[in-house]
């Protein structure tokens, strides 16, 4: 059986606004363009799978649910503009501890191999959808997007629609493949790249 290919792309200054711990719908603002260019990759043949950080749950700032509701959100949104997601994968842990955090929340302060840069979210993707990492991209504003993509064994993409692109000086010997203005750049850079 033929595997898939897909695109992976961050949520926060990718396809919504970067909004600072975002877990609210009232603050959910999407790109311009971003309905666009993701419809542009399913007509390329890929899929769309949202792979986002959330620590808002390990901070106790928002509960599972909350961060379901703002995905939901984007989807219904996109879905009318004609854009289709595959799936979303969140990461809800933090390795940092912060004081005051909720006793329900603490569960999830912790070292895991799904909070980007590592590379869990991608692969327990690619096992779900079955997923070619050689035909397939990561698209995000922050060098954590490019480095877990690299580690995943995918192509990736670094947009510069959200502050992440400026400030990762961590990793900085990661390089993209190539560097867009935005989405829609991204997704002619991919399309040449069938």
């Amino acid at each position: 059986m033929a595997k898939n290919k897909a695109v992976f792309l961050d949520r926060d200054g990718t396809i919504v606004e970067h909004v600072e711990l975002l877990h609210q719908v009232s603050r959910l603002r999407m790109l311009p363009n971003s309905a666009r260019a993701i419809k542009a990759f399913k007509n390329l043949g890929y899929l769309t799978i949202v792979i986002s950080n959330q620590p808002v749950v390990a901070r106790g700032i928002a509960t599972l649910e909350d961060v379901e509701k703002v995905h939901a959100s984007m989807i219904r949104r996109l879905t009318r503009r004609g854009a289709k997601i595959d799936a979303v994968y969140f990461c809800p842990h933090h390795p940092e501890k912060y004081p005051g955090v909720p006793k329900h929340a603490r569960k999830y302060r912790m070292v895991c191999v799904c909070r980007k840069p590592e590379p869990g979210m991608i692969n327990k993707a690619m096992k779900d959808y079955n997923i070619d990492a050689r035909k397939s991209f990561m698209v995000g504003d922050s060098m954590i997007d490019v480095v877990a993509g690299m580690r995943a064994g995918v192509k990736t993409v670094l947009v510069k629609t959200g502050p992440g692109h400026r400030r990762d000086e961590e990793f900085k010997h990661a390089k993209p493949n190539f560097i867009a203005r935005d989405l829609l750049e991204a997704v002619r850079y991919i399309k040449t790249r069938k």
